[in-house]
């Protein structure tokens, strides 16, 4: 069992299933547990650790979507929607937005039996539901007496899946749901079953607010759920049959990737200014590398260049069953006809080895001079890190009002 200090006094945030039968809860006093069983060991939590845990995982769960959140739903006592952040009681949870993606695994209820029997593995309790709406999951995960660790919510049944459900798996605040139960409605099927007017006159917005975002309701709103990484719909992936080890299968693969990545830019008509090489041990931890580009470029041979003295450092441990590799900056390039002179060919062979330069060496040791706005001639221009390669900063200042010569100290001129 955890526990952490609020107010001068011990609460309980975490209790293991044998607690639980006892009938200790996460929020409870550490004396009133103690009084139920006595022989209960007690250790401060660490929520600071617990967090980077979760975002490890969260992480890792990116093998699945690329719209993942580490975090669950607020109970506060404000009206409205919350923002989702991470719970306290055991009861941690990491978003997926599967939309799209169920299909790549065989379907929703192959997408988290594969889930739920990876993340086990890790060593973790979990409990997986897919539903039309986060809050349904929410609920779900939460409250259902369902034993199975695994549920889907058909679509359009979030009613049906919810009616049983205490009024406590809305998410609103503690003292909403013991008021809710002195007036006998214990279930969200009472709350479904009476007339909103008397309800929102005592309650506010925040119950229906919360009730209709669970089902679905245009009134009720969206959750909002920010992925922890930026998505990008250039993405490619790569899962292994058996895992991979050896520094030139994971050569092998990357270069798969990036002909796979390079092919859907061409059909987008863009070009990558940053690449990153997401690697998915087996266990449950990730590997990241990036490189960024002076110019947009979808070219394999050049962009597996860049990567090939990074590769080293991915550690696979235990082995690697999965890769993915995606553009989080791109542009706009469109096919360009070669011209008849070597202009183009040196811009582009200058941007090739400014790109080999900053991986290699780091961004901010290769520099480049740049013009800037500035009526002293001593600050018209500077060092900026080469790699961000742009016309923009590279023609010269307008200094139209700027004289041709400065005096120390300035005199005014008189023509």
């Amino acid at each position: 069992m955890l526990t952490t200090e609020r107010r001068a006094r011990l609460k309980i945030t975490a209790v293991n299933q044998s607690a639980e039968r006892a009938g200790l809860r996460p929020g409870m006093a550490l004396a009133d547990a103690r009084a139920i069983l006595p022989g209960l060991v007690a250790r401060p939590a660490d929520q600071a650790g617990d967090q980077k845990a979760l975002a490890r995982l969260a992480a890792w769960c990116g093998r699945y979507s690329p719209w993942v959140s580490a975090g669950g739903i607020s109970a506060g006592p404000s009206d409205g929607l919350d923002v989702p952040r991470i719970e306290t009681g055991g009861g941690a949870g990491i978003w997926l937005d599967a939309t799209g993606c169920a299909h790549l695994f065989g379907g929703e209820e192959a997408m988290l039996h594969d889930m739920t029997q990876r993340i086990t593995g890790l060593g973790f309790s979990m409990r997986a539901v897919m539903a039309d709406t986060p809050g349904c999951a929410w609920a779900v995960a939460r409250y259902a007496q369902d034993g199975s660790s695994s549920i889907v919510v058909p679509a359009g049944e979030a009613r049906a899946a919810l009616a049983p459900l205490p009024t406590s798996a809305l998410g609103i605040s503690e003292a909403m749901s013991l008021d809710l139960h002195g007036l006998g409605l214990k279930r969200i099927a009472d709350l479904l079953a009476l007339p909103r007017a008397p309800l929102a006159a005592r309650f506010g917005n925040r119950l229906h607010a919360r009730l209709d975002a669970a089902l679905g309701e245009n009134s009720g709103g969206t959750e909002p759920i920010a992925p922890s990484l930026p998505v990008t719909p250039l993405i490619a992936r790569l899962a292994f049959a058996e895992p991979i080890a050896t520094p030139e299968d994971i050569a092998a693969a990357t270069d798969r990737l990036l002909i796979d990545l390079c092919l859907l830019m061409e059909q987008l008509g863009q070009g990558a200014r940053r690449l990153t090489l997401t690697a998915f041990r087996l266990d449950g931890t990730t590997v990241r590398l990036a490189v960024g580009m002076a110019q947009a470029s979808r070219d394999p041979v050049h962009l597996a260049r860049l990567f090939a003295d990074k590769l080293t450092g991915i550690d696979p441990e235990f082995g690697l069953d999965e890769m993915s590799l995606a553009a989080p900056l791109h542009e706009d390039l469109d096919p360009s006809q070669q011209s008849l002179g070597n202009r183009q060919d040196a811009t582009e062979s200058l941007a090739a080895l400014i790109d080999r330069l900053a991986n290699r060496l780091g961004i901010q040791t290769v520099l480049r001079p740049a013009a800037r706005e500035s009526h002293l001639p001593e600050r018209a221009a500077g060092l900026v890190p080469a790699i961000n390669l742009s016309t923009e900063d590279t023609a010269p200042p307008r200094t139209n009002l700027r004289p041709i010569r400065l005096l120390r100290p300035p005199e005014p001129v008189e023509t």
